[in-house]
Formats: C-alpha cells, structure tokens, sequence
C-alpha cells in the first residue's frame, strides 16, 4: 500500500514539474514575443525617420501654419512611423531647435496620441489570424534590398515590418496555448478584484501606467492586454483601465528626455503629459456609459456569458475584444483632443506658469549648449538638424567676443579692461568647450546608420566648429595684443586708430556675412560675398604692411609699437580667412 501511494504521488509531482516547465517555457515565448514586437516596431519607426528625415523639419513647418494641421501632421507622421513617443521626442527636439513654437508642438503631440492609435488596430487585426504565414515572404525581399547598398534603408523598413507582424502572430499563438481562459489560479486572481468597484478602475490605471514606464512601449503593454481579454480572464472594464494607464504611462519617455534640454522643450512635455491626464480624469468620470458605447459600436456584448450563450457564440463574441480595445483608444484620443484642440493657447499659457525659465546670469547662460543636449539620441536625422541649430548659435556668439575686442580697443579705464579682458579670457575657454562638446554629440551621432548625405553633413561640421573655434581663438589673440599694449604704456597713433578701425569693420562685416550663411538654407547662399570681402581684407592687410615699414622708418613710431600693430592687422586677416573655411565647410565646398 505504501509503494503504491509512492507511485501516485511520484505520478502527480512529474506531472506538476512538466506543467510547470510548459508554463515556463510559454512565458518565456511571450515574452521574446513581445521583444520581437517591440523591435521590429523600433526598425520599422527607424527606418523611416531615415527616409524622411531630412524633409521633416520643412514638413513640420509647412504643416504647422494652425492648431488643425498640426494636428493633421501629428496624426499622418505618427500612423507613418507608428510610434507616437518618436514623434513627441522629435516635436519636443524641434521645439528645443527652435524650429516649432510651443502652440505648434502642442497641436502636433494631440495629433500624434489619434496617430498612434493605428498601432492597436494592426494590433487587434494580427489577433483575429495568424499573420505568420505571410512575414517570411517579407524577411526573404528584405535581405535581398539589405543587402543592395542603395535599398538598405527600405530593406531595414520591410524588415522591422516582419518582425512587428512576427512577433504579433507569435503572441497570439502563445495566448493560445497558454489556454488561459482555463487557469484556475489565474482565473481566481482576477476573480479576486471587484469589477464594479472605482478603486479597482484606478488600480488597474496604475498598473498600465507603471507598466508602460517600465517597458517604455504602451504597444508591448496593449498587446499583454489584448491575450489577457482575449482569452476571457480579465473583464473588459479592467483592460479599458490598463489601456488608460498606458496613455499616461507613455509621456513619460518625453519628459525623461526633456529634462536636459531647454525650458520650450520640458514645456512641450509636459503639455503632453497634461494632455493624456485631462483625458484619463474625464473618462473616469463618464467611465461606463462611455466603455458600453464603444462595446455597443463593435458589436461586443458586455454581459455574455459562456452558460447561457453557448460556447461558439461565446468565442465569436470574445473574438471582438481587440477591437473593442483599439475604438475605445481611438474614440478616447479623438473626443479628448476634440475638447482640447480649442484650448490650446490656455494649455500654453499653464505650461509656461508651471515650467518657469530658471534664473541665470549671462555668463551662466551662454556656457550652456542651447539646442543639444547628451542625452539620448532618438532620431540621428533631426539631431544633425539641432546640431547645425547649434553651430549656428556658436558662430553668433564669437561676432559677439569679437565685439568685446571693439569694445577692449577704445577702454582707457585699466579696472575696466582687466574685467572686459577676463570676460574675453572666459570666452575662449567656452569656445574650446563648445568645440569639444558639439563634436562629442556628432560623434554620437555618426555612429547610427545614417545616409551618406547625412554623413557628409557631419563631416562638413565637424570642419565648421573646428574654425568657428580658430576664430575664437584669433579674437583672443587681438585681446593679448591689446592687453601687451597697455601693460608696455604704449599708444597708437591716430592713423593707426583708424586703420585698425578700418580693419575692424571688414572683419566684422565678414563675420555678419558668415552667420548670415549659417542661419540660411545651403540652396539659397552663395560664397561670392565673402570672398569679395576677404579680397578687401588682403588688400588692406597689404596695404598697411607697406605702410607700417615706412612709417617706422620715418620715426612717426617705434618699432616695438609698429609690430604690436601689424601683429593687430594680421591676426584680423587670419580671422577672415578662418570665416571663408566656415562659410566653404557651411556651403559644401
């Protein structure tokens, strides 16, 4: 009797082993599931950024002239990339380039939250068949274009493509086979939450939101929610509360990278987080009516069951519980940005009052990159775009230390030279920073798979801040000269005056040429000005040579004085041509 008890329970503890590595092994599948899925939606979104890339800042500026079309381009760039976080990190990098306002931007985040909700109609779509049969076509063209250099990018869209509607049939089958409709334990644990209680809408809200933050995709979160409805263990009350959290859990990725940029950027975000929160509060409110509307318009019966309906129609009726999941996101993000669209210049104006500028001194101010930050680089495309943004604003802030260089010649008061001298000194070393940290961010960017156009593109302004940098450089120097005048209680005569202020104002009218270039589209702009002006700047620089030689040997100066000026003429001359290399580096050339 003994030896058959033992049999039993060694029978009856196998079988719960084998259950249990069965268990694991399909949670494991789930979860690769949701990997590929997630993957294949990052290539497929990558790839075409990549295509689109350099015409999304003209795109975005045609198509953000109002709050509609804003919203109309939000909605037709987010249903092309299918990630509505991409084109929130992009609008909110516009915003900090600033290539967007923030009424702009705020139009364009409501359209993408309607943009993204494409991703669970695909989604719901892969779980009423099975889509596998249909991807490995897909991988087959998609190596072939991978592997011919000029459809690489193409290829790499097709792939993610692939993989996204791979992953989705594998999930499906996995819910499948998990037969979790059957699971006693599961069952109990969801049985286990009142489903007419409010604390429970919010707990599963929580959970959403927490989820989606964790993973950092609300379609990895929608797909664990269509298995979980689909399979008939969690009521659809709760899988409405989980895709709610997920619309808040979703603005997070926005704010995280806001954080290191500017004020125009972190208000962007935040716009997007009030947005899905003034949502997720009025539907809590109306919550019922509103999820038995959206059931109502499916077609799905809310109180069916598998006792008095039969099974077949049980299932038919379960079947439906995707699309209930994708219309209510949909109708959720339409009626919400239907409210909020009229309110846009309001939702501007609380940003603002809650994300206030901080508070900085103007030496504080400019040592701080103002378009780029080190953060995370979502899309290498529009970083090259904020990046020249960025080289641009360095360029105009070396005419400026050469204007300190203006203001240092004319200073007789010693106290207030040695402060305008060590204002220049700091600039310097900002220049020096700047240079170090544009080309870092570059750097970061070249090593994504990037178009040849735009490799050359980094290239050319790799050169731009290595000579934007040597004109800082020269700035100082004339600073050093003037300062070596002073300490040797040396004065320059009145023709020398005004030869250097000759000198001056070529130099400066080049720099005001450069920046012109640097802020224009490459198309437009022509070099032919300021080669005419470098022209000027050697002719005089000749000019004065001969000039200063005789002037020496005439005894109107030392000269000691006479090569403090020179050196003053040349330096000027070498600032000039560092400014046609920036404007050739600028033009392509």
């Amino acid at each position: 009797m003994n030896y058959d008890f033992f049999c039993i329970f060694a029978d009856n503890k196998s079988i719960i082993t084998m259950e249990s590595q069965n268990y694991l092994i399909l949670v494991m599948q789930m979860l690769g599931s949701l990997a590929l899925l997630m993957y294949g939606m990052k290539t497929m979104s990558d790839a075409l950024q990549k295509m689109a890339g350099p015409q999304l800042r003209h795109v975005l500026g045609a198509m953000t002239t109002n709050r509609f079309t804003g919203m109309l381009t939000g909605i037709l760039v987010t249903a092309a990339v299918q990630s509505s976080t991409a084109t929130t990190v992009m609008t909110v990098s516009f915003v900090s380039a600033g290539l967007l306002t923030l009424a702009q931007a705020i139009s364009v985040i409501m359209g993408a939250n309607i943009g993204t909700t494409l991703t669970a109609w695909i989604m719901s779509a892969g779980f009423s068949f099975n889509i596998t049969d249909f991807v490995w076509p897909a991988f087959l063209v998609a190596i072939i274009l991978i592997y011919s250099k000029r459809r690489r990018v193409a290829g790499d869209f097709l792939y993610g493509i692939a993989f996204m509607f791979l992953g989705l049939g594998t999930l499906r089958q996995t819910g499948i086979d998990m037969n979790l409709g059957e699971n006693e334990a599961v069952l109990a644990f969801f049985s286990s939450f009142d489903p007419n209680s409010f604390l429970t809408t919010l707990l599963f809200l929580l959970i959403g939101g927490v989820l989606t933050m964790c993973v950092q995709s609300s379609a990895a979160v929608m797909a664990i929610t269509m298995i979980l409805c689909s399979a008939g263990v969690l009521p659809i009350y709760q899988g409405i509360a989980l895709v709610m959290g997920e619309n808040i859990g979703t603005t997070v990725t926005s704010n995280i990278i806001a954080l290191s940029a500017g004020t125009q950027a972190r208000r962007a975000a935040f716009a997007h987080m009030f947005f899905n929160l003034f949502g997720v509060c009025w539907i809590l409110l109306v919550f019922r009516p509103f999820v038995d509307g959206v059931c109502g318009l499916v077609g799905y019966d809310v109180n069916m069951t598998k006792e008095v309906a039969g099974e077949t129609a049980f299932l038919a009726n379960s079947a439906k519980l995707s699309f209930v999941l994708a219309a209510f996101h949909t109708c959720f993000n339409l009626v919400n940005t239907g409210i909020l669209i009229w309110f846009i210049p309001q939702i501007e104006k609380l940003v603002c009052r809650v994300i206030k500028p901080k508070k900085t001194d103007e030496d504080e101010e400019i040592m701080r990159l103002q378009y780029i930050s080190t953060g995370i680089i979502k899309t290498p495309e529009i970083a090259v775009i904020q990046a020249q943004k960025e080289i641009a604003h360095f360029a105009e802030r070396i005419q400026r230390m050469f204007g300190m260089v203006r203001e240092l010649l004319s200073e007789k008061d010693k106290d207030k030279f040695a402060k305008l001298f060590s204002r220049i000194e700091k600039y310097e070393g900002i220049s020096d920073n700047m240079e170090i940290e544009i080309a870092k961010y570059l750097e970061q960017v070249s090593d994504a798979h990037l178009s040849d156009e735009t490799k050359g593109k980094i290239r050319q302004m790799m050169r731009e801040i290595s000579e934007i940098e040597s004109i800082g450089d020269a700035c100082y120097n004339l600073a050093r000269t003037l300062n070596r005048k002073l300490q040797s209680n040396a004065e320059f005569i009145e023709s020398q005056n005004q030869n250097i202020e000759r000198m001056l104002d070529l130099t400066d009218k080049s720099l005001t040429q450069m920046n012109v270039v640097m802020n224009g589209r490459r198309e437009e702009l022509s070099i032919d000005k300021t080669n005419s002006i470098e022209s000027d700047i050697n002719a005089l620089r000749n000019q004065l040579k001969m000039k200063n030689i005789q002037d020496v040997n005439d005894h109107k100066y030392d000269y000691a004085v006479g090569t403090m000026y020179i050196d003053f003429i040349n330096e000027c001359e070498k600032l000039g041509d560092y400014v046609v290399n920036v404007v050739e580096a600028r033009l392509g050339k």
